[in-house]
C-alpha cells in the first residue's frame, strides 16, 4: 500500500506558525480534503506533503518508488510541442522503466551467471508495467484530454496557443494520467468548466490511489471525498464524512466557541475600560497593573473564530419595479467570422426568473450575457428590455475598470448605499477583505481582487436585472454562500452563467442550454434539467428538440440526427412543457395580483386602526363604528383572498 505521511511537522513564516505539530496520514484509497480560510496554510502544506517546501521540524515520510502528482493552483505554462506530444511527457515514468527493463535484459544476456537474480527484478518491473496504464497510454490520454474539455482537433494545436485556464487543464490532464499512487490537487476545478467538473468528479470517485485535495466547491467535495482536514492556527484536525457533514458538525463545534469568544471579547473589554479610566490614578495604579497583567494573559490566549466558518449576510437595495416582461430576445444571431455561434436564438425572460445559461466553454454563453447587457452591439436581431428595466452586468472584464489609489475601505463606502455603510467592513469581510486588507490601495491588488471588488459594487447598484457572468470564480466557499443568500432574497431578476453546481442547484429556476448554432429550452430548475439529460442518455425519454431559427429553415445542417420517434417524442415533450410554463406563468400573474391586492388591503386596514385612536374618531359613536364595520369587511376579504391566494400556490407545485 502506497502512502506519504507526516508527523509532528511544523513551519512558521517570522512570527506567526503555519503548522504546528501537524501529522496526517495519506494512503492508497484516501479521499481527502482540505479546507481552511485564506492565508491558513493550504498550500504550504501540500507543497511540503509534495516534498517541495522543507518544514522547520518533524518528519515526512514516503513509501519507495511512489509516485505523487502535484497540482498548484496557478503559474504552469507549456510550449514548444504539441498537446498530444505534451501529454505524452506524463508516461515519462514508463519510458524510464521500459529502459531499466530494456537494460537488465541486456545485463542478463552479458552476465548468465547472475541471471536469475536479475530474472527476479525483470519480472517485477515488467508486472509493475503491465499493472499501470503504459501499454493503454494512448487511449488514457484521449480519455483524459477530451473529459477535460478538449478536442480531438486541439490534439495537434501547438501548447502555448491555449490561454491561462487551459494550460492548469493540460497540467491537470498531466497529473491524472501519470498513474499516480498519491494525488496532490490545489483548487484543481478552478479552470473547468461544469462538464469537466463532473468528469473530474467520476474520475476521482474510481480512481484507485488516494488523494488530498484544495477546492471551494461544495458540490464537488461533497461527491468526491470522505474525510475533511481543517487547518486553522496551525493546527491540523480530521473530521470523518462528506464536506456537508463536517460543516454541520463543526456548527456544533462552532456554537460553543462563539460563547467561549464572546465571553472573552466582554472581559477583554472590562479590563480595558478599567485601564482607561483609573490607569493614570495613583490610587488605583496597583489595579490597573494587575488588570493589565489579565489582559495580557487574555490576549496571549485569545480565541480566534475562524473566517471560514463566521456567517455574514446582507442584503441588496430594493429592486427597482419593472414590468412582467424583462427581456425580449428576437432572432439574436452572432459570428465571429465562421459558422454562427449563435443562431436565431428567441427567448423571453420574465420578472423574478434566475436564468442559468448552460452549455460546453465555446458555445456562447459569455457572449450571449455581453449582448443582453449591451456590451456587444455586434450582432443581428433585436434585444428587447422590458419597462423599467435597468441592468447590471458582471463580467471577468469588470476588474480593468477599477483603478485608483484610494483604499478599498474607502472605495466602497463612496459607492455604498447610507443605510449599508455601517455594513461595509463586513461586506467586505464576506468578499475575503478582511482585518487590515480593507486598507489596502486600489492600484497594489491583483486581478482576483479586484474582480471581488467589482461584483461587491454592482450588488450595492439598485437595478432590478442582474447579469452576472462567472461571479464565483474568485471566491471561496463562504463568500459564495453570502452571495447565494443575497441572490435569492434579491426582489430581481438573475441571468447567470457559473461552473459551480452547487450554487447553480440552489438558485437556477430555469436554464437556457447552449450549443453552438442552437439552443434548448427547459422550463424547471437545474436538478430537473440533470434528470432529463441523464434520462435522455438513458433513452428513458425522447430529446428535447434543438429550437433555432436557421434550424428550421436548414434542418439537414443544423439539428443534430436522432432517430424520428426521438425527435417525435421531444416535440411533444417540448409542446408539453410549453403548455405548463404558460399555464404557470398564468398562476404567478394571478399570485402576483392577490398579492398586490392583500397589500393594499392591509394597508387599508392598518390605516383604520391607526384612525381608531384618533379623538375626533374614538368620541364619536357612530364614526367609530363606521371604521370598525370597515375593519370588519377587511378581515373578511383578506380570509377570502388569501384562502385564494393558497389555492393558486398550491397549483404551482
Amino acid at each position: 500500500m502506497a502512502f506519504v505521511q507526516f508527523s509532528k511537522v511544523s513551519l512558521a513564516f517570522g512570527d506567526r506558525d503555519i503548522l504546528k505539530d501537524v501529522s496526517v496520514n495519506l494512503q492508497t484509497g484516501s479521499k481527502a480534503a482540505l479546507t481552511g480560510a485564506n492565508g491558513a496554510g493550504k498550500s504550504t502544506l501540500i507543497k511540503i506533503m509534495a516534498g517541495l517546501v522543507e518544514p522547520d521540524s518533524g518528519e515526512r515520510i514516503a513509501q519507495k518508488d511512489i509516485r505523487i502528482a502535484y497540482l498548484p493552483q496557478s503559474g504552469l505554462v507549456h510550449h514548444g510541442c504539441s498537446l498530444k506530444e505534451e501529454a505524452d511527457k506524463a508516461f515519462q515514468w514508463g519510458y524510464e522503466l521500459q529502459e531499466k527493463i530494456d537494460s537488465i535484459g541486456e545485463q542478463m544476456r552479458q552476465f548468465p551467471d547472475q541471471a536469475d537474480k536479475l530474472a527476479v527484478e525483470h519480472s517485477n518491473l515488467l508486472s509493475r508495467l503491465e499493472e499501470s496504464m503504459w501499454y493503454r497510454r494512448d487511449m488514457l490520454s484521449e480519455t483524459v484530454l477530451l473529459g477535460l474539455g478538449f478536442s480531438r482537433e486541439d490534439f495537434d494545436r501547438q501548447t502555448e496557443e491555449f490561454s491561462g485556464g487551459w494550460q492548469m487543464r493540460i497540467a491537470l490532464a498531466k497529473a491524472l494520467m501519470c498513474s499516480p499512487d498519491i494525488l496532490l490537487l490545489d483548487e484543481p476545478t478552478n479552470y473547468l468548466d461544469i462538464e469537466a467538473r463532473n468528469w473530474l468528479e467520476k474520475f476521482l470517485s474510481d480512481f484507485k490511489g488516494g488523494f488530498l485535495l484544495v477546492s471551494h466547491d461544495r458540490y464537488f467535495l461533497d461527491h468526491t471525498v470522505n474525510v475533511v482536514y481543517e487547518l486553522f492556527g496551525g493546527d491540523l484536525k480530521r473530521y470523518p464524512g462528506n464536506f456537508s457533514h463536517y460543516e454541520e458538525v463543526r456548527k456544533v463545534e462552532l456554537e460553543s466557541l462563539i460563547q467561549a469568544y464572546e465571553q472573552q471579547q466582554q472581559e477583554m473589554q472590562h479590563l480595558e475600560d478599567f485601564i482607561k479610566r483609573f490607569g493614570a490614578k495613583a490610587t488605583k495604579a496597583a489595579q490597573a497593573q494587575e488588570r493589565q497583567k489579565m489582559l495580557d494573559r487574555l490576549l496571549e490566549n485569545k480565541i480566534e473564530i475562524p473566517e471560514n466558518l463566521k456567517k455574514i449576510h446582507f442584503t441588496f437595495p430594493e429592486a427597482p419595479h419593472s414590468g412582467q416582461l424583462v427581456v425580449t430576445l428576437d432572432k439574436i444571431t452572432k459570428s465571429y467570422g465562421g459558422p454562427n455561434i449563435i443562431d436565431g436564438l428567441d427567448f423571453v425572460l420574465e420578472k423574478g426568473e434566475r436564468l442559468v445559461v448552460a452549455g460546453r466553454n465555446g458555445a456562447g454563453k459569455s457572449t450571449l450575457l455581453r449582448i443582453i447587457a449591451g456590451a456587444d452591439t455586434d450582432f443581428t436581431g433585436e434585444v428587447k428590455l422590458g419597462a423599467g428595466v435597468s441592468i447590471g452586468y458582471f463580467s471577468q472584464d469588470s476588474a480593468e475598470k477599477i483603478t485608483g489609489s484610494e483604499s478599498i475601505l474607502d472605495r466602497l463606502i463612496s459607492r455604498c448605499p447610507l443605510n449599508l455603510v455601517p455594513k461595509a467592513r463586513d461586506m467586505l469581510g464576506a468578499f475575503l477583505f478582511r482585518g487590515d486588507d480593507v486598507f489596502k490601495s486600489i492600484d497594489v491588488l491583483s486581478g482576483g481582487e479586484k474582480s471581488r471588488i467589482a461584483l461587491l459594487e454592482l450588488l450595492l447598484r439598485p437595478v432590478n436585472l442582474l447579469v452576472l457572468d462567472e461571479p464565483t470564480n474568485h471566491l471561496d466557499m463562504h463568500s459564495k454562500d453570502v452571495l447565494l443568500d443575497a441572490l435569492k432574497d434579491y426582489g430581481g431578476t438573475v441571468i447567470f452563467v457559473s461552473h459551480d453546481r452547487g450554487f447553480i442547484e440552489s438558485l437556477a429556476t430555469r436554464v437556457l442550454e447552449l450549443h453552438p448554432g442552437k439552443y434548448r429550452n427547459f422550463p424547471g430548475d437545474y436538478r430537473y434539467y440533470m434528470q432529463r439529460l441523464e434520462d435522455e442518455a438513458n433513452g428513458a425519454v425522447g430529446e428535447f428538440s434543438f429550437q433555432s431559427i436557421a434550424a428550421e429553415r436548414k434542418p439537414e445542417t443544423k439539428v443534430e440526427s436522432a432517430p424520428a420517434e426521438n425527435v417525435s417524442a421531444g416535440k411533444l415533450a417540448w409542446e408539453e412543457q410549453k403548455k405548463l410554463s404558460a399555464e404557470r406563468r398564468k398562476i404567478e400573474k394571478e399570485i402576483e395580483k392577490l398579492e398586490n391586492q392583500i397589500a393594499e388591503s392591509e394597508d387599508r386596514k392598518k390605516e383604520l386602526e391607526n384612525s381608531l385612536s384618533d379623538p375626533a374618531v374614538y368620541s364619536d359613536g357612530e364614526k367609530s363604528r363606521q371604521v370598525q364595520k370597515e375593519i370588519e369587511g377587511l378581515d373578511a376579504e383578506l380570509e377570502r383572498l388569501n384562502r385564494l391566494w393558497e389555492e393558486a400556490y398550491e397549483k404551482l407545485g
